[in-house]
């Protein structure tokens, strides 16, 4: 079971690095189906943007420190 787990995880690798964030928290809601990333702790937006796609991005001072995944399960990559 653990040897899947690692596997699956190792698949998302690669794109993590790509992303210009070196710290990353991750929580997801499963009741709510959200997925939550931050990129700074604590974090303290002072705005958002609600994307087409349902994704909202979380500012403080013009710097994104978040995203906000809605329906998460139900994403596919593209």
């Amino acid at each position: 079971m653990a040897a899947i787990e690692i596997k699956k995880i190792m698949s998302f690798v690669p794109k993590l690095l790509e992303i210009p964030h070196r710290r990353m928290w991750v929580t997801y809601d499963e009741e709510a189906d959200v997925l939550y990333v931050n990129f700074k702790k604590p974090s303290r937006a002072d705005d958002a943007e609600l994307t087409e796609d349902g994704i909202i991005v979380r500012y403080e001072k013009g710097e994104v420190v978040g995203i906000t995944v809605l329906n998460a399960s139900k994403r596919k990559e593209r």
